[in-house]
């Protein structure tokens, strides 16, 4: 099928939120762990959200949830797309390099897949089967690659950054019927809401331990990013491009992450990746391959 202009703005609009993405690995380190600890970033960027959602559909009008089951869906898509997704990824994220981080990520759309296919009755394939195999097997192995070391931390959070994948995945499965019934804006700042009731027992101690008097500029901005890209922009245009495409659509876009990733990493970070983690990056794409052929 041949692309028109509605395909060029949702596929546009992924490729910037890959970006987004791929950026936030290491723009979030700036920051995390030693000036702010990953719940507390979180708890300030869910509260940000939440305020900048309501007061916008405040100013310009929203609408009404139709249905109470809608309600139960929305406090779903919360507890997988805002509370489980976020605070482990952060905690994850926190304990390992960004390289490993952006990698092991590209599981999502296999997961997508799955939940797609135990959610929304999509068909699963042999070909996918094979897919889902080889893309997990090269996960699971990226995760092991080094000694099994809980004091270490890059095993666990290694570990957290995968059950992140799963998280995110489910939610992206969850929130597709909704678009069908409600704005992104309506969505989204439902989400934020319930998201936030379930984050604030978490991070509320982190957030009151902050130095803010003393925060340095390159913590503000890395702050910022977070809230205004990471959080409200592509939040809201991953809920808009979900309206014209399926979730595996949105999470294919997934596999641009490491490539963004890397090259911010070994440029500002200078972490450097080794070969082991080329292999097992090229058999989660190879299973990506599979996933998506028809």
């Amino acid at each position: 099928m041949p692309l028109n202009t509605q395909h060029i703005k949702v596929h546009g609009t992924l490729l910037f939120v890959g970006l987004i993405y791929g950026a936030t690995y290491s723009i979030a380190k700036i920051a995390m762990p030693d000036l702010i600890k990953p719940f507390g970033f979180i708890l300030v960027r869910v509260i940000s959200a939440t305020l900048i959602f309501w007061l916008f559909t405040a100013v310009k009008g929203g609408e009404a949830i139709r249905y109470r089951r809608d309600y139960i869906r929305l406090m779903a898509c919360a507890l997988f797309g805002i509370a489980i997704n976020q605070l482990i990824f952060f905690k994850g994220l926190s304990m390992t390099s960004s390289i490993s981080a952006s990698i092991i990520m590209t599981s999502n759309p296999i997961i997508v897949l799955v939940a797609s296919w135990l959610i929304l009755k999509d068909p699963v394939t042999k070909l996918k089967v094979a897919g889902i195999i080889l893309g997990s097997t090269g996960a699971v192995m990226l995760i092991l690659r080094n000694e099994v070391q809980w004091e270490a931390g890059s095993f666990l959070g290694d570990l957290l950054i995968l059950l992140n994948a799963a998280s995110y995945g489910i939610y992206l499965v969850l929130v597709k019927p909704l678009m069908a019934r409600y704005s992104a804006i309506t969505i989204i700042k439902w989400v934020f809401l319930f998201g936030l009731i379930i984050i604030i027992p978490f991070g509320t101690g982190e957030l009151l331990s902050v130095n803010w008097y003393d925060m340095p500029m390159k913590g503000w901005a890395s702050i910022l990013y977070i809230i205004l890209f990471t959080t409200i922009l592509a939040y809201l245009l991953n809920v808009w491009a979900l309206k014209f495409v399926n979730p595996t659509v949105v999470s294919y876009y997934i596999y641009l992450q490491p490539l963004f990733a890397t090259t911010i990493a070994l440029f500002f970070l200078k972490e450097q990746p080794d070969m082991r983690m080329a292999i097992y990056a090229v058999m989660i794409f190879a299973g990506v391959f599979l996933v998506s052929r028809k």
